[in-house]
């Protein structure tokens, strides 16, 4: 039998939603606080010692207290000299050994919206005249004879505003005492005043640098001071796309002569973002007196003729600077500069072997040098750039190219027509650190003035220098943080050098050593 009853079930529900209220417990959050990166140890000391060839030793040491904010104190020295022989071009071989000594105490105090520092500075320089024109056969001069002692000593103080905030007067001013000497009948004291102030007005910042030197000699070089006074006003304008700076210099300059010199110096500079970080343009016209003081002429060539020579010679007038070029970012953690400078130079400083003839006790045979200045133009072309290769791998390069015009002199002496360098650096981890350099120099052509004492005049002869090649390297090891071990290699292609006429460089050098801090 088949049931026919179909039976549907019904069903009715209600939903009835209660709210459900957990328990919780309100805990206060600690407040987030924004901390400095961890400040590097400093260490109170450092020793870097080294010994090479040519009997060479080098050693520095510095030694400061621990980070302060009361303010700082230290002291820094360094000695380096080499003791060794160069042939020349006789085949004979002659001392070509110099020395040079350092020390600087130093200090600072920190005071509220300001710091106020403070040196006392000694320098001492020793060379010896050892090149010669080697047409004197039987010329062999003691070392008492070529020896060149100089010696510089000063105090410094200072005092320089800390705000950072540009519409804040912000000011730094310094004063500065140096006394060089040569010979007990030949010294110079020199007083150095600077300031510069500056602050931001209506969105312009402008300013002004202020300066003084004042230099005075023994009764045997020069009865009269001379001195420099110059006044430096400015203002600036800046957006994240460009800046431009209007200014100029007012400064006089009383030298030898019997009234003082007025030059006005143009302080102007423009720089445009083209392609923001990568490619920016920028243009200067600018000027600028060089000091042709003692230090900084025996910085250059510290084989002046050994009498008051050095103490007479001209500031160098760069009456005009126009510079232009591109510069930015290389995109490879580095940046590039290209750029062409067009100078107007007035008692442009060279200098030439001086040989006396006539008399044979008189030992000047070349080895010692006059100063020559004249007045000219300079075409500058310069490019330099700088990056990673790898991430272990930076390179850096620059070079220029000169083009010289002078009124009196067919050539710029000593003065090469180009220059180059370039170097590669390899970085593990801060641990071991390598480097090499290839530095190279154009040809130049030297001048040497011949004076017979019996005849009056003098005449000219002319020595070319060719160009030359000069490749340096370096390792160090850190064995740990405050323990090194390095290694120099300076001309390794044996190159002969030479970086005045008849004066050859000494060839392979080679310094190793270590450095430690405590």
């Amino acid at each position: 039998m088949n049931d026919s009853v179909t039976v549907k079930p019904v069903f009715k529900y209600d939903i009835q939603p209660e709210p459900f209220v957990p328990t919780y417990t309100v805990s206060p959050i600690k407040p987030a606080s924004l901390l400095p990166d961890p400040l590097p140890k400093l260490y109170k000391s450092y020793v870097n010692i080294g010994i090479g060839n040519y009997l060479t030793p080098l050693a520095e040491i510095s030694i400061t207290n621990e980070r302060s904010k009361k303010g700082a104190i230290g002291i820094d020295a360094r000695h380096f000299s080499t003791n060794g022989n160069v042939k020349l071009q006789n085949n004979k071989k002659a001392f070509a050994g110099y020395m040079d000594n350092d020390v600087s105490l130093f200090g600072k105090k920190y005071l509220k919206n300001s710091i106020f520092n403070g040196s006392l500075d000694l320098s001492q320089k020793t060379r010896y005249a050892y090149g010669y024109d080697t047409i004197f056969k039987d010329y062999n001069p003691a070392k008492k004879d070529i020896r060149l002692n100089y010696l510089n000593t000063g105090a410094k103080i200072g005092l320089a505003s800390t705000k950072l905030d540009s519409s804040s007067l912000s000011y730094d001013f310094g004063l500065a005492y140096n006394f060089f000497y040569d010979t007990p009948k030949l010294y110079q004291h020199n007083v150095d005043f600077t300031g510069l102030m500056a602050k931001s007005y209506k969105g312009f910042y402008a300013g002004s640098g202020l300066e003084f030197d004042y230099f005075s000699y023994s009764d045997s070089v020069y009865s009269d001071p001379r001195y420099i006074a110059a006044l430096s006003p400015f203002i600036k304008k800046r957006t994240n796309e460009w800046s431009v700076k209007v200014g100029f210099q007012a400064l006089l300059d009383k030298g030898m002569t019997e009234s003082a010199k007025f030059h006005v110096y143009p302080d102007l500079d423009f720089r445009f973002n083209i392609v923001p970080s990568y490619v920016g343009f920028f243009a200067d016209l600018s000027g600028k007196l060089v000091k042709n003081e003692p230090l900084n002429v025996i910085g250059e060539n510290p084989f002046i003729f050994p009498d008051l020579t050095i103490f007479k010679i001209p500031n160098t007038d760069y009456s005009i600077i126009a510079k232009a070029g591109l510069t930015g970012s290389t995109g490879m953690e580095g940046n590039y500069q290209l750029s062409t400078s067009y100078s107007v130079v007035n008692d442009m400083l060279m200098f030439s072997n001086y040989v006396i003839t006539g008399d044979p006790s008189t030992s000047h045979r070349g080895n010692f040098f006059i100063p020559i200045t004249d007045d000219g133009e300079i075409l500058n072309i310069h490019g330099e750039m700088s990056g990673k290769i790898a991430d272990l791998i930076s390179f850096n390069g620059e070079g220029d190219w000169y083009r010289y015009t002078l009124t009196n002199n067919d050539f710029a002496w000593n003065k090469p027509d180009w220059d180059a360098s370039i170097g590669l650096k390899y970085n593990l981890m801060n641990k071991i650190i390598a480097g090499v350099n290839l530095n190279a120099l154009g040809k130049r052509k030297a001048l040497v003035t011949t004076e017979d004492i019996n005849v009056a005049g003098s005449t000219s002869g002319i020595v070319d220098i060719p160009a030359t090649f000069n490749i340096n390297l370096s390792a160090e090891y850190r064995y740990t943080k405050t323990l090194s071990f390095w290694m120099k290699l300076n001309n390794i292609s044996f190159n002969r050098f030479y970086e005045w006429a008849f004066y050859p460089s000494q060839r392979f050098m080679c310094l190793v050593g270590f450095t430690y801090s405590l």
